[in-house]
């Protein structure tokens, strides 16, 4: 009897348990979402009806099920295209000087290209004592190109940083070379950070010491260094007389390099005296190629030091300065040696046939509008330095755009006339035009 009782009651307590249990577990349980309600299908834009296979969409019968609420948001039926019109001629260009907006477009992003030769010309403006005229304005200038009035498109008084190529003459005399050799180191100081030099030389052929170089770096000053030279050192020679006879002879020629035999001309007596050679002309050119390539925003300069002396050149003087002035380069010069001496200089500008120039380097000062100082002495060539800096650094710079075509290549005449009396206008009197420079 105990036995039967104690199992009744242990299944009672489990059975207790099974429910308990499954009642909790039935508390814990997430109850599954629904499944979305099956919706019809959109009908597809444009159509207002259903598709019929081979005739598409068409007109909703009455009654049947194709008219339903779901077509009430959509967009209203296209309007059937009218047929195109008959052709007609096109319509004019747009005129490109009219200021009003064009009809239909909202934003014209055109670039119009036009080739226009832009005319850069530095001007100095001296009184009659030479002292530069400050304070013009654009009104004081006119500017005329083969006898046309040319309006200024810039007026400018700020100073340009300068591109100058120095071109120093070795063929000076000994004592005249010393003092050149001196100055040398005041060169620096003329010039500022924002210059940049060149060092070339010359005797019987140019060379080049340094290309392009920052003007207060340590490299210019030691280039300067090393391009002086000690100068010839002419005597008198003497081509008759017991004394024109080569006593000593060296490999069947004088020992002196100033006197020579002639011996093409079969004559042991005759004493043919060679000519000095000053290739000045060839120095020049050489420094303007290298400057051609500087860019055009900086003022190019060509520094001569020289008594001016020219022979031997391959270059002609033409030749030199149409390159100078396709290139807008200016020569300015501090004259040395006896060409500085006073009235001497001048008389050394004239000519003589089949002889070397003494001085020809005012004709290059005047053809690119330059300007040139006669200097003796060390400390005056020196002040020549700083002088001719500031000068070209402190123009007037008038910029003008040439009528004339840029193709051509013809020589242009430049004649700038200032609005004030007694004063003296300096600036190149002319130029080549240049598709380089026109860009």
């Amino acid at each position: 009897m105990k036995v039967r009782e104690r199992a009744i009651a242990l299944a009672t307590f489990l059975g207790v348990g099974l429910v308990l249990g499954s009642g909790v577990l039935a508390q814990q349980q997430t109850p599954v979402p629904d499944a979305p309600t099956p919706q019809a299908p959109t009908a597809l834009p444009g159509t207002q009806g259903p598709i019929t296979p081979g005739m598409g969409a068409g007109e909703t019968p009455s009654g049947g099920s194709g008219s339903s609420s779901n077509n009430a948001g959509q967009a209203p039926p296209e309007q059937p295209t009218a047929p195109p019109p008959a052709s007609q001629p096109p319509a004019p260009p747009p005129n490109v000087h009219d200021t009003a907006p064009l009809e239909g477009i909202t934003n014209v992003n055109a670039t119009i290209r036009a080739q226009v030769t832009e005319v850069v010309v530095p001007v100095t403006v001296k009184d009659t004592k030479g002292n530069p005229v400050a304070g013009l304005t654009w009104r004081d200038f006119t500017v005329y190109e083969n006898s046309t009035r040319e309006p200024l498109r810039v007026f400018s008084v700020d100073p340009r940083p300068i591109s100058v190529a120095f071109v120093i003459d070795q063929t000076l005399p000994a004592n005249y070379m010393r003092e050149v050799n001196e100055s040398m180191n005041a060169i620096q100081g003329a010039l500022t950070p924002y210059d940049e030099v060149a060092v070339f030389t010359y005797t019987n052929g140019a060379k080049e010491w340094t290309g392009f170089t920052g003007a207060q770096g340590t490299r210019l000053p030691a280039v300067l260094a090393l391009a002086q030279a000690t100068g010839s050192d002419p005597s008198v020679p003497v081509d008759t007389g017991p004394f024109a006879s080569c006593g000593i002879e060296e490999n069947g020629n004088c020992a002196s390099p100033v006197l020579q035999q002639g011996g093409s001309t079969g004559q042991n007596g005759f004493i043919a005296i060679p000519k000095e050679i000053h290739t000045l002309n060839d120095a020049i050119l050489r420094a303007a190629r290298d400057l051609s390539t500087r860019p055009k925003e900086r003022l190019r300069i060509i520094y001569v030091i020289s008594d001016g002396k020219e022979y031997g050149s391959k270059a002609t003087f033409p030749e030199v300065r149409k390159v100078l002035q396709t290139n807008n380069i200016a020569v300015y010069a501090t004259v040395v040696g006896e060409s500085a001496r006073w009235g001497e200089g001048w008389l050394d500008r004239f000519h003589l046939p089949f002889e070397a120039y003494s001085n020809i380097l005012y004709r290059y000062v005047a053809a690119t509008g330059g300007d040139m100082f006669s200097e003796r002495g060390v400390n005056n060539i020196e002040k020549s330095y700083a002088k001719i800096a500031d000068e070209a650094r402190n123009q007037y710079t008038l910029v003008y755009a040439s009528h004339e075509s840029i193709y051509d290549g013809k020589y242009r005449s430049i004649d700038v006339r200032v609005d004030r009396p007694n004063v003296v206008v300096t600036a190149k009197p002319g130029y080549y035009p240049s598709a380089q420079e026109s860009k």
